[in-house]
């Protein structure tokens, strides 16, 4: 005899699996600190990365206005301001990346918590059918 309950349980643990479990698995098989981390530190990789681009480009195109009277003094002052603002960037998406993905990591530990909790009832359902 079919149960509307478990139908309707197994539907959502259906929907489930092939959306989001995957990743969710993935992320839940880390800890928190290390997945948040791991993630900081790609992102930390991938800002460097783009600016230094960036600043490269920016160099490029005002190559002849840089040059036309630079003094070292002036070029220290471009080169402190340019660190400056790398540090500043940098710290800024530090923060938000760590945030970002502690709260991934929370997000996807819940959901996978949920489905397991779910499994449980399921396994009770025919267990209880079965009796």
């Amino acid at each position: 005899m079919l149960d509307k309950n478990r139908i309707r349980l197994m539907m959502k643990m259906a929907q489930y699996e092939k959306s989001l479990a995957p990743e969710d698995l993935k992320i839940s098989s880390y800890y928190k600190k290390d997945y948040a981390s791991m993630n900081t530190l790609i992102t930390v990789i991938w800002i460097t990365i783009g600016y230094a681009l960036a600043a490269g480009l920016v160099v490029l195109c005002n190559v002849d206005a840089l040059l036309k009277d630079l003094t070292m003094t002036k070029m220290f002052i471009i080169i402190a301001v340019a660190v400056g603002a790398y540090i500043i960037l940098l710290v800024v998406y530090c923060v938000c990346a760590s945030s970002f993905y502690k709260s991934k990591h929370n997000k996807a530990k819940q959901r996978v918590k949920m489905y397991y909790r779910d499994l449980s009832r399921l396994g009770k359902m025919y267990m209880k059918e079965k009796n």
